[in-house]
């Protein structure tokens, strides 16, 4: 008996907003990464002050692809060039659907002669899969999925460990690992340190907007890398950061983790569709926040609205390219940092305190999303201007933060209105308790928020907005 499929699940359901506006998917879960080791907070201040550890081993999937159609398959799917797309270079790939709306992103690596790195979330792996099983490329492909969020006491094993080393004391950390001066690395390239006597890639990167270096190698290796690193890391400050502060960073760096993927609608999308499992990321993921419409399809992004406009290039044949085209000569919404005014923040926490009436739906700290996809309404006049997408609060900053998109009229420094919560006291997603929505006032900001992270990183990464 054949598996049933999204499609057959969208038939069923009628409406996919409402499917997804009430799964019951429950609380995202950053697998195996120890929830804090010291606490959140100074754990936060580290990566501003001194020097983490990032351990991002669990909670991304990878897809490696080799064969001699591995870059033609990649660049196929994707928004980016690869005219100077060589070995021990590295990418944020952008796959879009047929109707030029993202599917999603992550980080693309070329290892070496026809062989490709993906390393990102769900959606994008599952449209490279689906592309390499039925698209007709010289390709092999070995998919290894993120670590589950419920191990239930079984051992959780990996292709690769992955970490990173972030802050303003990371390159003396690494000099000490490494054993000598750094080999001049350029932004987004690989290349080779020593680490124990094992020779270890890495990628230049900066995920918390600091400079650093991105490590992975052989899940065997795991613990004699990491004790490596600490011990070296001990003299300089160094911190492991736990999976409850890790997500946090990206509100001071400025990347949107996870919009909706835009796979719901267009016949062209059908056998997509009709590949997909019914009990997959897209049929049980969860969409959360204030905006809701009927249509599907305002909840999508194109690559302009999450920042990516840089990145777009029309000179290869990608799938989407013909509807981003046509999509690229109209108004663009943009991506900006909403802060929270700390007046109404207050608001929210008191109302946690008031017997016999509703509370304002929890912000949790330092990350309040609740869904998969969030998307609370930002209002200017009444009107929807923009979307609130990922949530929290920055101890650097002492604010809540949340990035989004808003449109073309919209200045820095105009102050919105922000609608936090969900209609009618709430949807079925296990993650909301009965609530009431309360207006928050939120100030335009730039991307990234954090100055070190907007001065510091390299031109076209994150800072503009094309």
């Amino acid at each position: 008996m054949n598996q049933p499929s999204l499609e057959q699940l969208l038939g069923a359901a009628g409406n996919p907003v409402s499917l997804l506006r009430n799964s019951q998917l429950g609380a995202y879960v950053y697998p195996v990464v120890p929830s804090e080791f010291s606490n959140w907070r100074d754990e936060q201040r580290a990566w501003r002050e001194s020097a983490v550890l990032f351990d991002q081993s669990h909670h991304m999937a990878e897809m490696t692809v080799k064969g001699p159609d591995a870059l033609k398959l990649m660049s196929h799917l994707t928004i980016n060039s690869f005219a100077n797309f060589g070995p021990n270079k590295a990418k944020q790939m952008v796959p879009l659907s047929y109707d030029g709306y993202v599917i999603g992103d992550g980080i693309l690596f070329h290892l070496g002669e026809n062989e490709l790195l993906f390393v990102g979330r769900a959606p994008t792996v599952n449209w490279i899969e689906f592309h390499c099983q039925t698209g007709g490329w010289k390709v092999d492909y070995v998919r290894d999925d993120r670590s589950p969020s419920h191990p239930r006491g079984k051992a959780v094993t990996r292709r690769h460990y992955r970490f990173q080393v972030q802050g303003p004391s990371a390159w003396k950390v690494l000099e000490k690992v490494n054993g000598a001066k750094l080999p001049d690395i350029k932004f987004f390239t690989l290349g080779n340190i020593n680490i124990g006597g094992r020779v270890v890639r890495a990628l230049r990167h900066g995920m918390a907007g600091a400079p650093g270096l991105e490590i992975w190698g052989p899940y065997a290796e795991y613990d004699e890398i990491r004790d490596a690193v600490l011990e070296a890391g001990r003299e300089f400050g160094l911190v492991q950061v736990g999976s409850r502060a890790y997500a946090s960073n990206t509100l001071e760096s400025g990347w949107i983790p996870s919009p909706l993927p835009a796979v719901y609608t267009g016949e062209k999308m059908r056998k997509y569709r009709e590949w997909l499992p019914a009990n997959g990321y897209e049929a049980s993921g969860s969409i959360g926040g204030s905006f809701v419409s009927d249509d599907i399809e305002d909840y999508y992004l194109t690559p302009y609205a999450l920042g990516y406009g840089p990145f777009v290039r029309f000179d290869h044949d990608f799938v989407g390219r013909e509807a981003l085209e046509r999509l690229a000569k109209e108004p663009q919404r943009k991506k900006v940092t909403f802060a929270w005014n700390g007046e109404d923040m207050a608001r929210i926490y008191a109302s946690l305190f008031r017997p016999g009436q509703e509370c304002g739906k929890f912000f949790d700290l330092p990350v309040a999303n609740y869904a998969s996809a969030s998307y609370d309404s930002v209002l200017m006049g009444g009107k929807v201007v923009g979307y609130s997408m990922f949530g929290g609060y920055s101890f650097n900053e002492r604010t809540a933060l949340s990035l989004g998109v808003v449109d073309p009229n919209i200045n820095f420094g105009d102050v919105l209105t922000l609608v936090w919560g969900e209609e009618n006291g709430g949807t079925r997603k296990t993650t909301v308790e009965r609530h009431e929505q309360v207006e928050v006032r939120v100030k335009v900001s730039p991307v990234p928020y954090a100055r070190d992270a907007r001065e510091g990183y390299h031109e076209g990464w994150r800072t503009r907005q094309g």
